[in-house]
């Protein structure tokens, strides 16, 4: 029979577990989006580099290899560190900055939407001219060109680039910073241990909680 004591275990034994899985999840979702992004800029860098600084067509941005060098290695080794759950609240705070940097430079004037819709919430002004110009597109392609092999891999949409991709990243980094790597599958809980054996003073220090 259940008292109060064992109640109070179960409770934070299905919170800790529950915690952990979140942990890891978000660890595995984000991982190969930062590393895809990484490799992007890493296989372009002198583009990247451009694009960075030119204030025309470009971001503007101060010393824009350094940005560029500092962006792309955070994606990279970020990714990595996801992956592996190692220092997992360190590598957040730079991915979260650069989030803010890739919300506030490229995304913000956008809006919202990633890809525009219309009946979805914060539609703005170039989200609701989207579906006029999106039933153009069909008519043309339907016209001349053969339009069920074009959409055989999907159906056709405008690209708003907005914010809510950027935001949801940064959102989901956020409750690592909080998270911690979790855990049991993550190397900051062994390394959390092994630095406890091994200095006593560290015993209550935790990468994961």
């Amino acid at each position: 029979m259940f008292n109060t004591t064992s109640l109070c275990r179960l409770h934070n034994s299905l919170i800790n577990n529950s915690s952990d899985l979140a942990s890891l999840a978000l660890r595995l979702y984000l991982a190969p989006i930062f590393w895809m992004a990484g490799m992007s800029k890493f296989n372009a860098f002198d583009s990247t580099v451009e694009w960075f600084g030119n204030s025309d067509w470009g971001l503007g941005l101060p010393f824009p290899f350094l940005m560029a060098v500092l962006a792309t290695a955070a994606e990279l080794i970020g990714a990595v560190l996801l992956l592996l759950g190692l220092f997992t609240r360190l590598i957040s705070i730079p991915l979260m900055v650069t989030m803010l940097i890739a919300i506030l430079c490229v995304h913000w004037d956008n809006g919202w939407q990633a890809i525009a819709d219309a009946n979805a919430p914060f539609a703005n002004e170039q989200v609701l001219a989207a579906p006029e110009k999106l039933e153009r597109a069909r008519d043309i392609l339907q016209t001349h060109g053969n339009y069920e092999w074009l959409t055989a891999s999907g159906k056709f949409v405008i690209l708003n680039n907005g914010i809510e991709f950027a935001a949801t990243y940064f959102i989901m980094l956020l409750a690592l910073a909080g998270l911690g790597g979790g855990r049991y599958h993550s190397l900051d809980y062994w390394l959390t241990l092994y630095l406890g054996r091994k200095y006593p003073l560290l015993k209550n220090v935790s990468l994961t909680r």
